[in-house]
């Protein structure tokens, strides 16, 4: 039942609802509300006749427009006026006391010449009005009408010769009605067609309009795919290489946002370190069950720790950094490893004519799976001992070569980035060295996920995520690791991993 309570659900029940609202309260106020009265009045013609108005055309006169004299000024105006309010209105609804009690008309700048009254078919009542004790009276450009009486929708026009050569000057309807007003409404024009629909109408196609789309927004938004099938909900804590941490840090985002109820948390702090903390807290548990952990190790975990299951998801690149102080871009194998044994301690020695510059070794603790990475497949031997504790002078004066170690990758490569002459590894990162470094290929070849598995390149390894024991099909380590596998191959390989889910993963890749 929860989930018929979602925003989504609520916001479109709200939106079909004011869809609704919105139409029943528009026919409502259009039947029920009151609304004050109101004469509208149009000017439905003005044209000249005479052939010297200034602002007409030019025309032609025949007969008694032609013979009559004062007519080369002359224009003609159809003036329109209409109950167009919702009440009727009778004589008492205009002033009584007033000296012209009905309406007035006024063309500026012309003179009235005559007048004709007409009315709607069916609405000859209203020539009753037009009395000649009450009838229409005019003076200048002023017409005077009666107190007209008109119900809903009747109308009578009046066509009117003026003349003072200004069509299309102002004419204005003016008088006092009670409870309502006389206002001017948009002249309709010989040719024009009338709406189809009606103001209220517009209204309601509006209204549902903007509903329809709003309906429509939701469903395009909302997501109503279902989750992924390795969901699992509970705690999962993952630890391990560092190598790995920037693909674990997208995957738990991801997978906590597509999986309701897990909570993924990180704890990295090295390869070694991760599978023999798995390890300790596995056979602290005993018989209440494997912790809900997994371990990412650069490489296979120790010989010794047999509980451990290892599934192989991703072949990882490392590669060297220089400090910018040091002119290399190429280092060969026998370079890399007299450099490590502190046979070659000052950059000149590599480069003829390089600056007389002590080569400083910049390196992984114990605990790193990228060190022994190095070690294994670069170096073939272990690195040196550690002879300072800052990364910038010799704790004692007999050492052959300066060599200080460090927790984590971020900090090897902020310390070789800062240290005149440093020298240390890192994962491939997706190239990204800070500002004061750079990297360097191993006899000529570039580190490069594309290129794994053709080339020679050296330092490189398989990635492992261990386990204490095999997880349960539904676990959530189960989950996380399907999910590291199906959706996590972009992820990966975009921070320098070659997936071993892939095809070319899966030639390359073997299992513990």
């Amino acid at each position: 039942m929860d989930s018929l309570f979602t925003p989504e659900n609520v916001v479109a029940v709200l939106t079909a609802l004011l869809g609704i609202l919105t139409s029943a309260g528009v026919l409502w106020y259009e039947r029920r509300v009151p609304r004050r009265k109101r004469i509208g009045y149009r000017v439905q013609m003005d044209t000249p006749i005479g052939s010297g108005v200034s602002q007409g055309r030019v025309n032609v006169r025949v007969g008694l427009f032609n013979e009559t004299p004062g007519m080369a000024d002359a224009t003609l105006v159809l003036l329109r006026i209409e109950n167009d309010g919702s009440q009727s209105i009778g004589e008492d609804d205009y002033p009584q006391r007033a000296v012209h009690p009905g309406l007035t008309v006024e063309f500026s700048g012309r003179t009235v010449r005559g007048i004709a009254v007409t009315h709607a078919p069916g609405a000859d009542h209203l020539m009753d009005t037009f009395t000649p004790d009450d009838a229409v009276q005019h003076s200048g450009s002023l017409i005077w009408l009666p107190r007209v009486p008109l119900n809903r929708n009747e109308h009578f026009k009046l066509l009117v010769l003026l003349t003072g050569s200004n069509v299309g000057g102002p004419i204005t309807v003016t008088g006092s009605i009670r409870d309502g007003k006389v206002e001017r409404n948009k002249a309709a024009r010989p040719d024009e067609k009338p709406p189809i629909f009606g103001r209220g109408a517009r209204l309601i196609t509006v209204a549902l309009t903007a509903c329809v789309l709003a309906l429509a927004g939701i469903i395009v938004v909302r997501d109503d795919s279902p989750p992924p099938m390795d969901c699992a909900a509970g705690a999962l804590t993952v630890t391990g290489s560092t190598a790995f941490k920037p693909v674990l840090k997208e995957l738990e985002q991801k997978y906590e946002d597509e999986c309701e109820g897990a909570e993924i948390r990180l704890d990295i702090h090295g390869s070694n370190a991760g599978v023999r903390k798995l390890d300790a807290l596995g056979a602290k548990a005993g018989s209440a069950g494997a912790p809900a952990m997994i371990a990412l190790s650069d490489g296979p975990r120790p010989a010794a720790l047999t509980k451990l299951h290892g599934k192989a998801v991703a072949i990882s690149l490392f590669s060297l950094v220089v400090n910018d102080t040091a002119p290399v871009k190429d280092l060969s194998l026998d370079q890399i490893r007299r450099i490590h044994r502190g046979e070659i301690r000052n950059w000149n020695e590599i480069v003829e004519g390089g600056p007389d510059l002590e080569i400083r070794l910049v390196s992984r603790d114990a605990n790193s799976g990228t060190r022994e990475v190095f070690q294994r497949r670069v170096l073939n031997t272990n690195e040196l001992a550690t002879s300072s504790r800052d990364c910038t002078t010799k704790d004692y004066a007999d050492a052959p070569v300066m060599r200080c170690e460090l927790d984590g990758t971020d900090q090897v490569l902020a310390e070789v980035a800062r240290l005149d002459g440093a020298i240390g590894y890192t994962e491939l990162r997706n190239g990204e060295v800070p500002d004061g470094a750079h990297r360097v290929s191993i006899d000529g070849t570039t580190p490069s996920v594309d290129t794994i598995g053709t080339s020679s390149y050296p330092y490189q390894e398989i990635e492992y995520a261990y386990t204490y024991g095999s997880p349960p099909a539904e676990s959530l380590v189960a989950g996380f690791l399907n999910y590291l596998d199906n959706y996590g191959e972009e992820i990966m390989r975009t921070n320098g991993h070659l997936p071993c889910a892939t095809p070319k993963g899966m030639r390359l890749c073997g299992e513990d």
